[in-house]
């Protein structure tokens, strides 16, 4: 049996180093993942994303994720939980590896996510980081280089973003 993966690529008219700094530096997380963070960008380090930063920790959002490794401009591997509707599982979690390379002066980004378990809450999970990763954070991620960091106040309807390639 192969082991599950969530595969998703985009390409992004900026060079890796500044993309590599929208996912490694509190400002670039704020520019297009969520509107808080804590992290720091060594294995062990913390990685938390705020989607919540008002509510009590444990309530934020991806609360107590932790960088696994870290190739600098190349590769950025953290832990990541289940949202707080799949309680079942929400403790759980799964690494996801985002890899950087060089294009013709733009950035292909590779994300994939593994160490999914079996049974339906899980491939609940699966799915909706499927359209989590897919319709919302890499579209957005690429949106903040064209048109800007994402205003959290009045943030784009996900429709409307840039689809990822």
């Amino acid at each position: 049996m192969s082991e599950k993966i969530l595969h998703l690529e985009i390409t992004i008219d900026a060079p890796v180093s500044e993309v590599w700094k929208h996912w490694t530096t509190p400002q670039g997380i704020k520019s297009f993942f969520a509107p808080g963070c804590n992290i720091d960008i060594k294995p062990g380090g913390p990685y938390e994303i705020f989607f919540y930063p008002e509510n009590p920790p444990g309530q934020r959002g991806a609360d107590f994720q932790m960088v696994m490794a870290v190739e600098d401009q190349r590769m950025l591997s953290f832990t990541w939980n289940f949202p707080p509707d799949l309680s079942d599982i929400r403790d759980q979690r799964t690494l996801v590896i985002l890899r950087f390379s060089e294009d013709g002066g733009k950035t292909v980004l590779t994300l994939n996510q593994c160490g999914w378990g079996e049974g339906d809450s899980w491939m609940r999970g699966y799915d909706y980081f499927t359209h989590a990763w897919g319709r919302v954070v890499l579209p957005r991620l690429k949106y903040s280089f064209a048109q800007g960091p994402i205003d959290w106040s009045n943030p784009p309807i996900n429709d409307r973003l840039l689809v990822a390639d």
